[in-house]
């Protein structure tokens, strides 16, 4: 056998694996990167939803103090349309 074959393979081979490493970093850096950015979007979704609910609700809360017990209601505010209420809806 010659030593030079096998002195290269093992270079050869651990080159290899260095590189399959380091490839193996790169992709869960990528990864990470777009399961944050799909969560930072989750995020600012609920966000937004949860400031329409949050005017909804002191909008209905005005609503009902100006709605005593023996005066004719009016028509309740409609909610935003931007507001999704699937979840609370069967």
């Amino acid at each position: 056998m010659d030593i030079g074959a096998l002195a290269g393979g093992a270079v050869a081979l651990v080159v290899g694996l260095l590189s399959w490493g380091q490839s193996r970093a790169t992709n869960r850096r990528a990864d990470f990167t777009t399961i944050a950015a799909e969560l930072r979007k989750d995020v600012e979704a609920e966000r937004t939803q949860r400031k329409l609910l949050t005017s909804y609700v002191v909008d209905l809360w005005r609503w009902a103090a100006r709605v005593g017990p023996d005066t004719p209601a009016g028509p309740v505010p409609e909610p935003p349309a931007e507001l999704d209420l699937t979840p609370w809806r069967t």
